[in-house]
């Protein structure tokens, strides 16, 4: 059984103990947005005006590593330097969502699928960025694969600048508004994998990738 069937499972035992429908009703959904609706947030930490800036200071503070271009054209020009810079071949998979780019005309090669055992780079954009700590939202789907933001040990995130929110909070909320529901997989990044379990010492990439490096986009036009 997988995890989704499983908490399922539970979520239905729940219900049948409580004398409830197997599935909520429309009452129950209607209680719920009326709840979320008039109840305030609790609350949150000034971050200062400029949500960008303090977007780039938390996520190099998570070990992160920042570009930023004007236009989405840029994009593989930017990718490309970056590979350059960390002596790694100009190869990747992406996202279905970014085929529209010219990645060929900056001599990438890049397959649009998800990755296997031996990619070692994954190029994904975000749902939305946090400035409140530099963390990614990552919404999973068919052209959206989590497992591009997982298994590679390169990293390379194409950040909107005009989705960047203020705190987590308002990531959950632009997501309803768009999405109403949230997708089986949901998946904050904050910078690359890490442990401290062996002896206290810190090591990178220990459940996924060794490098995070994000391109901030000003123009997400193609």
């Amino acid at each position: 059984m997988d995890t989704s069937a499983a908490r399922m499972a539970i979520f239905g035992r729940i219900r049948k103990a409580q004398q409830r429908p197997a599935e909520p009703t429309e009452g129950e959904l209607a209680e719920v947005q009326h709840y979320l609706s008039t109840n305030q947030m609790g609350p949150r930490p000034k971050i200062g005006a400029d949500i960008v800036h303090r977007f780039r200071t938390e996520a190099e503070r998570t070990s992160q590593t920042i570009d930023e271009i004007a236009t989405l054209k840029d994009a593989p020009e930017a990718a490309a330097r970056y590979l350059d810079s960390i002596g790694v071949a100009r190869t990747a998979i992406a996202w279905e969502t970014l085929t529209d780019i010219p990645w060929a005309e900056s001599g990438l090669h890049v397959e649009f699928r998800p990755p296997v055992n031996e990619d070692l780079v994954g190029i994904t954009s975000c749902f939305c960025a946090v400035a409140e700590t530099g963390t990614l939202m990552m919404l999973s789907g068919a052209q959206t694969y989590a497992s591009a933001t997982l298994l590679p040990e390169t990293h390379i995130v194409l950040v909107p600048v005009a989705r960047i929110v203020r705190s987590i909070e308002d990531g959950f909320d632009l997501a309803k508004k768009e999405r109403g529901v949230l997708p089986r997989a949901t998946n904050f990044i904050s910078g690359p994998s890490r442990t401290g379990d062996i002896e206290q010492t810190i090591v990178l990439g220990a459940h996924g990738p060794y490098r995070v490096h994000l391109i901030l986009v000003r123009d997400f036009s193609i």
